[in-house]
Formats: structure tokens, sequence, C-alpha cells
């Protein structure tokens, strides 16, 4: 396929809050109800009824998908605003606790809650997810064994989620350590073949481990109902500028991938265990942190390995259309994540609910 042809689609899970307690509030029926001629089918509810949706249209490059992202964020905003709420965009919530939340009334949901126990009710997580339309099967197969390596990279830049019911956890995504307390979550498997994932899949379904492909979330996944390779890893990124930023790495890192093979060339695949080791640090450390090159068995400061993830890339992000979108990711280099400016504000401040404020502030730049 012509590198030109990988489309992108985002979707993103943000926080409903009442901007006086600055506490989570379970509202998503009432902004659904509000909003339902605006947000079609691209708006929906969550697991909790203070957790809304948001999903673009297919797009064919990061300039439609910064207008849907930009357009997305703005509705669900505006109809939260006109209601008396707002929306962040964060991995967590600073202090709002799981057991007070409403689980929304859908089969779905409570079938999650049924089978997960108490797991399923400590999901107060939220997450944005990349998908990168890739129609041959086993090609999507090649994509996900190769760049699980830069899974660790790519998270780090999203992380955003540093509390947890009023505790500084002293990591940058605690979203990670609760969502993965779920059983197939967690860094992908490696695969011969669509046809062996397909097998592993049916072994799944027909010893009753799950009823359909959905069910597998790993960071990576190929999509069980559309032609993409889904990923979803990240935190649910605060600023437009910095999902666009993230979304533009990954297709750039997955075109080049497939530049690569065209060239009888391939990433060299590293052991699960090995990679899950710089996962941990980029889970705790974020930017700050250094992860380990298997090739050169060396720890290298994080920062300098985004620098060569810009450099691989360089020769297809024009083609892409992302050259802007790609330089911002030096932005997000020197002004730290989302994470960091929580802690920042934290500790400048002392105020969890300052850190509300700065979240739900940096949601909407750009929108309007």
């Amino acid at each position: 396929m012509d590198i030109k042809d990988l489309s992108l689609g985002i979707e993103e899970e943000y926080q409903i809050i009442d901007p006086e307690t600055r506490e989570l509030t379970s509202y998503i029926s009432e902004i659904m109800d509000k909003g339902a001629v605006l947000f079609r089918d691209q708006v929906t509810p969550e697991a909790l009824q203070s957790q809304v949706e948001t999903r673009t249209h297919v797009c064919r490059n990061i300039k439609e998908a910064r207008q849907e992202v930009t357009r997305l964020r703005s509705m669900v905003s505006e109809v939260a605003h006109k209601n008396g709420r707002k929306i962040i965009a964060a991995g967590t919530h600073p202090f709002s606790r799981w057991e007070n939340q409403l689980i929304t009334d859908k089969d779905r949901y409570q079938g999650l809650m049924t089978d997960y126990k108490i797991l399923g009710r400590r999901l107060l997580i939220f997450g944005m997810h990349v998908h990168i339309g890739i129609p041959d099967p086993d090609l999507r197969i090649d994509v996900m064994n190769q760049i699980s390596y830069t899974i660790p990279h790519i998270f780090a830049l999203a992380t955003s989620s540093p509390f947890w019911m009023g505790q500084n956890t002293g990591l940058k995504s605690y979203r990670t350590v609760v969502f993965e307390n779920l059983p197939r979550t967690g860094l992908p498997e490696h695969f011969e073949s669509a046809r062996a994932y397909d097998h592993y899949v049916d072994t799944l379904i027909k010893t009753n481990c799950l009823e359909e492909a959905t069910k597998i979330w790993w960071d990576i996944r190929p999509h069980p109902k559309y032609p993409t390779l889904e990923f979803r890893m990240c935190d649910c990124t605060t600023q437009i500028e910095d999902v666009l930023s993230i979304a533009a790495l990954i297709q750039a890192m997955v075109a080049k991938l497939i530049q690569l093979r065209r060239k009888n060339q391939t990433w060299r695949i590293y052991r699960q265990s090995l990679i899950a080791e710089n996962k941990w640090r980029a889970m705790k450390d974020g930017l700050d942190g250094k992860l380990i090159d298997f090739g050169k068995e060396e720890e290298i400061p994080l920062r300098f390995l985004i620098e060569e993830l810009l450099e691989l890339v360089d020769d297809v992000v024009d083609e892409l259309g992302s050259r802007q979108e790609i330089e911002q990711i030096r932005s997000i280099l020197t002004r730290g994540t989302s994470a960091d400016r929580q802690l920042r504000t934290f500790e400048e401040t002392g105020s969890l609910e300052a850190v509300v404020d700065m979240l739900a502030d940096e949601t909407v730049l750009g929108c309007h």
C-alpha cells in the first residue's frame, strides 16, 4: 500500500466535572440527550456515567484529524458548558473516587462489572486510542510485531495520570496500573501471521474466555471490526496539539516500517519482557527517565531516544503532510507532558482543585 493512504482515526475519553466542586459528575445521560442531534454516532457513553467518548470519522491525513478532534472537543465542551458542566482530558481525575461513580445502564458495561468484579468498578480511567488504516491483515500483524518496541517511547509522551484518589502516586501514568489489572491488557503478543492471530482469538472464544475479540485490550491490537491497527497505550491527552503530534508520530512510525518492509528490512523483534522493562520506566518516570537500548544494552535518556525516532521518520513526514505536528513533539520534550504540568501546578499551589482547573483550561485550548 502507498503510505499516503494510511488513514487515521482518534478516540478520546473525557471526564465530566462539576466546575464548582471539581468532582466528577454522573451526567452522561443528560449530555447525550441535549446533544443527540449534534453527536450522532460520534459521541457515546462509556462504562461510568462520568465519562464520555468521542470518535473521529476516518481521516485521510492529520489535517483532517485536526479538524475532527477540534470540532468534537468544541461540541462536547459547549453542550457540557450549557448544562453547567465541563470536560477534562486526562488519564485519571486527581481526587474523585471510583466508589462514588454510577455505572452506565448498558448490557456491555453491566456485563463488564459482573465479569471483572471490583476490577471493573475501579476503571475510573480515561484513554486515547489512535487507529491507523491498514487493509492487509498480515501487514497489520507484521507492523504490530515490529512497532511494539516503540510503545514505551510514544506512551511516555502521553502520560497524564500522576494522581489517584487524592494521592500523588509517584508515577506519571497511574491509569496504566489500574487498566493492567484486567486480563488481555498490556503489551501485545508476537504472531507469525493474521491466521495465527485469528486462531488465538478463536481459542479464547471457544473456551469461554471472552465472547468476542473486542475484549482483547492490548496496547496495540488489530481492530476486530475495522481494517485498522489500534494503538491503545496512551492516557487521554490534555492538549489538542499533543494529541495530534502523538497521532502523527504513530502514523509516521507505521509508514516507516512499511517503507522498510518494501526494502526487505525489518525492525528487530525483542522479548515482550524486555519491552515491559522500558514500559515500566516510561510509566514511572515519563520523559525524565531513561529507557534501555537493547541493541546497545545501555540506558539512554528518553528525550534522546525520542529525537532518534524523529530522525528515523523524517523522510516520510512530508509525504504524510504531518511535519508541523511531528515538530510539535519537540515542544512536548521541552515543556513536559500533561502529567508534568499537573505535578508542577500541584507543587506551586498545593491544590488538586487547581490541577483540575488547569486541566479544564488546557482541554479546550484551541477549540474556539
